[in-house]
């Protein structure tokens, strides 16, 4: 079985694309996952082929690194307009990073809005490989009407809903079509010392030649070959097939590429679950195959089944796509073999999650089923994060985008009958002290029978910025017992849980320096709410502060769109530190910069709109500083927690 990838910017056409491609069979198959991968199954010249449909847009893009470790080749589909080749740059980088070969699609030439050499330029800069057309069009006034294979330089005009038919090169295509296919051999010359020679010479090379050299450097993933086509109305589909079939890799190729071991001998590209088929697994054969029933990953797999989901299996030839049902060990982003498992490579992970959100369950009856239907969708998302929140111990949902999370919500009502609210993470505000302050409390308290007392002499100082909580002891003569001590010092750190102004309270030291106890009264228990009173009667004396979290941000975006980020920063009350072009992605800036927690969500936002959905970014602490400005109030959870 040929696989491969179909990628592209929302509204490129890929979909239009792909079905159209599809129905070259009479009965192709189609299996979708969780509304944003659509397998197509088909016959085409009698060969098995699978073309993997990934949604556009940034909140999709988690998927592709999978489905291109599951592909042989992958097909960008491009915009007709120079304006739009930037939505195509994080795929370009993406297939690069994967070393996948790749075949560009420029769709919609029925309404093109500009040059085909203005596109491909454009999209030039974002890649590193040359892209080299390998057609020019035929036009009639402002209509592409046509298209001339710049090896063979047979002219085909296009028809409606059915295959090309073969026409005379127009005389008024015939220059650009030289120009073109002289650009197009000298690009392949750089591959081949016999080509180049023959330019030299300015002999004309045969094209079956030429044909098997653009093979080899395409399966190579040398260059990157642009077609045209309009998938709506069924233009360019037969060419985009026969490019494919002949120079995509063959599968032992793309085996090589993503196997971590001779012995693999599955890689699982994609699960979803079901509400009455549970757990569904992609897998792609390598190796040997897999069997059902037999091991695989060190347990046994379960019934394969064909794409239609329908068909049962007895084996998954190399080569060959299926689902795996009931195999509740495998996991996507794995190859698999006999005994074990190995994660696919870096390039094929998702993007740091953009969007972070608490949620809890709509009915509090649903608490412990939430739990469960998360673990199960964090196994089967690539772009989905889940951890815990520290002060609430509720779930966060670290999300690829809005729309993402918008799929979980509903992928959890009607999969796992569990509905969720969210809210924005609360930021993880901080207070500490300024000055130092000795302070005395007596704990004491009689009902009836054994009472209760302490007595505590402690100072509360200031440590240097994320020191922590740490703590001391000079008592002399024994005027508080060593066994008491650990109690003060657990009440001390009990009373940093919530400070005068409600957050925790951070890099302080308390030291106890004097006190007394009774012989019957005393306990650990005296002495530790002497401890956490005394402390948090010192705080409100010792100048406390708010502190607000500092975020590094290392940003990846088009160069194009750099110049918007440094006001956009500015505006969040962040600070740049400054920008570099990307050491291996072409026409890519990496941007960092340090602002507030507070604005990481409006930070989220800025990015999608000013880089137009493409930029992403990763945020890590860098440190805490003193919030300047109205003091937050802390959330009904944070104030709970202290």
């Amino acid at each position: 079985m040929r696989v491969f990838t179909v990628l592209g910017p929302s509204q490129s056409g890929k979909s239009t694309l792909v079905e159209a491609i599809s129905r070259l069979d009479s009965r192709p198959t189609t299996f979708d996952l969780s509304e944003t991968v659509h397998l197509h199954g088909f016959s085409y010249l009698e060969e098995p082929w699978c073309a993997i449909d990934v949604d556009g847009g940034s909140d999709a893009l988690a998927f592709a690194g999978p489905a291109m470790a599951i592909s042989d080749a992958a097909v960008i589909v491009v915009p007709p307009d120079p304006e739009a080749a930037v939505l195509c740059a994080p795929y370009l980088r993406l297939v690069e990073e994967a070393g996948i070969p790749a075949f560009l699609f420029i769709n919609r030439l029925d309404n093109p809005n500009g040059r085909i050499r203005d596109i491909v330029a454009a999209l030039q800069a974002y890649c590193t490989h040359h892209i080299a057309l390998r057609q020019v069009p035929i036009r009639e006034g402002d209509q592409v009407v046509g298209a001339v294979d710049l090896i063979s330089e047979r002219a085909w005009k296009y028809r409606e809903g059915e295959p090309s038919a073969l026409i005379e090169l127009p005389a008024a295509a015939v220059e650009r079509e030289q120009e073109a296919r002289a650009e197009l051999l000298e690009a392949l010359s750089d591959f081949d010392d016999h080509l180049l020679e023959q330019l030299i010479e300015d002999r004309q090379p045969p094209s079956a030649e030429v044909y098997d050299l653009a093979a080899r450097v395409s399966q190579n993933h040398q260059l990157i070959p642009a077609y045209l086509g309009a998938a709506s109305h069924g233009n360019g589909l037969t060419r985009m097939m026969k490019a494919l079939r002949h120079e995509a890799p063959e599968f032992d190729i793309a085996a090589g590429r993503d196997a971590a071991s001779e012995q693999a001998r599955a890689i699982a590209g994609f699960a979803d679950v079901r509400k009455h088929m549970g757990k569904i697994v992609v897998l792609r054969g390598l190796g040997d195959g897999v069997k059902a029933h037999e091991a695989l990953g060190g347990d046994t797999v379960g019934s394969l089944m064909e794409l239609d989901a329908r068909s049962q299996i007895g084996a998954l030839a190399a080569g060959q796509i299926g689902l795996a049902v009931k195999s509740e060990h495998l996991r996507p982003g794995h190859i698999y073999d006999s005994a074990g498992a190995t994660e696919l490579p870096d390039w094929a992970r998702s993007h740091p999650p953009g969007h972070r959100q608490l949620v809890s369950p709509a009915h509090e009856r649903d608490d412990a089923r939430l739990s469960t239907a998360l673990a199960r969708m964090n196994e089967i998302d690539p772009g989905l994060h889940v951890s815990s929140d520290d002060a609430t111990g509720h779930a966060v949902l670290g999300c690829q985008g809005p729309q993402h999370l918008r799929r979980i919500a509903t992928k959890l009502a009607e999969d796992f009958g569990v509905e969720i609210t969210s809210e924005p993470v609360a930021t993880a505000y901080r207070e500490t002290i300024q000055k130092p302050v000795e302070h005395h409390y007596r704990h004491r308290k009689q009902s009836g029978g054994a009472g209760q007392f302490a007595d505590v002499l402690l100072t509360v100082e200031p440590l240097p910025r994320g020191a922590g909580f740490q703590f001391d002891e000079v008592v002399k003569g024994g005027a508080v017992p060593k066994t008491y001590i650990p109690s003060v010092a657990q009440g001390a750190e009990e009373a940093l849980a919530r400070g005068p102004e409600g957050f925790p309270v951070v890099d302080v030291k308390v030291t106890l320096k004097d006190g007394k106890h009774h012989a019957v009264d005393s306990s650990d228990y005296a002495f530790r709410t002497a401890g956490k009173a005394a402390v948090r009667e010192a705080l409100p004396q010792a100048k406390p502060v708010v502190l607000q979290p500092i975020l590094r941000a290392e940003i990846h975006v088009p160069s194009m769109f750099v110049g918007d980020l440094v006001p956009a920063i500015s505006g969040l009350q962040g600070q740049v530190l400054g920008f570099e072009a990307h050491p291996s992605a072409a026409g890519w800036e990496i941007f960092n910069a340090l602002l507030p927690a507070v604005a990481e969500d409006e930070l989220h936002r800025m990015l999608a709109s000013s880089s137009r959905g493409t930029g992403w970014v990763r945020l890590s602490f860098d440190h805490y500083e003193e919030l300047r400005g109205p003091v937050p109030k802390p959330s009904r959870e944070t104030a709970a927690a202290g």
